[in-house]
């Protein structure tokens, strides 16, 4: 062969060269791409439930909360899913959006602690009770007390305003830290779950505004007391430290 010869198929063989290694890249590309796709597909597949998961999700134990006709879809709740475990109460597996809004939250978050449940108002002869409450709850919370608001417009009228406006006042007026939910019905048992749960297992239900319930630790067990009990009478303060004394579920001391 002429070195001239040689010279002229010198290109052609890089040239070949360069394109089988293009088209070995491309390959090579193409089952990546490709084994990407079907892992994102599998993981949208575990991830995101289909029409016929959500029409049969569990609200309170499934992570799917129903937004009700009025805006006619389905909302996620964060880690509701997680929180809500089997060791969790029935009582306790039901969520609520916060007074100040954000992500609804589930009240087994609060699975071994001792709960006060109060239907809270603004404009009412009991208001004051607000700051009884909230001293409850900082004097007890370190040792697993939390009292839980529930605003209601049921009882007079008496909480006519805003999530926002309740939120503002309770705030400002008195220094509430305990938590709070967004305004809702207790009297009308089909809006509020929580409130039907708590009327069956007393066989009260709250004839006025600040209203008490108190759950133990299990979530089994509660206890009802009227308006006019004040949050630091000797009744509900002794219920509440009895209940603080019981262990809580899968403690080992």
């Amino acid at each position: 062969m002429t070195t001239s010869a040689t010279a002229t198929r010198a290109p052609l063989l890089v040239a070949g060269v360069l394109l089988l290694t293009a088209a070995a890249v491309a390959a090579s590309q193409a089952r990546a791409s490709t084994g990407l796709d079907a892992l994102i597909a599998a993981h949208r597949a575990h991830a995101a439930p289909s029409a016929h998961a959500l029409l049969h999700a569990d609200p309170r134990s499934g992570g799917w909360l129903d937004a009700g006709p009025a805006r006619g879809r389905w909302v996620h709740v964060a880690g509701a899913a997680a929180v809500a475990g089997a060791d969790c109460p029935p009582l306790l597996r039901h969520v609520f959006t916060p007074i100040q809004g954000g992500a609804a939250q589930s009240l087994c978050q609060y699975h071994g602690k001792v709960l006060l449940v109060v239907n809270t108002a603004s404009q009412c002869g009991f208001t004051y009770q607000y700051e009884g409450l909230e001293a409850l709850y900082r004097k007890y919370r370190d040792r697993g007390l939390v009292v839980v608001g529930f605003p209601s417009n049921d009882f007079g009228g008496q909480e006519p305003g805003s999530n926002r406006e309740i939120a503002e006042f309770c705030r400002t007026k008195f220094g509430v830290q305990f938590p709070m939910f967004e305004k809702s019905s207790v009297a009308r048992l089909a809006d509020n779950a929580l409130y039907a749960d708590l009327q069956a297992k007393t066989g009260e239900k709250p004839r006025w505004n600040f209203h008490k319930y108190l759950v133990d630790r299990s979530g089994s067990r509660v206890q009802s007391f009227g308006s006019s009990v004040e949050p630091g009478s000797r009744e509900l303060v002794g219920s509440i430290e009895r209940a603080l004394a019981e262990r809580a579920p899968g403690s080992r001391s």
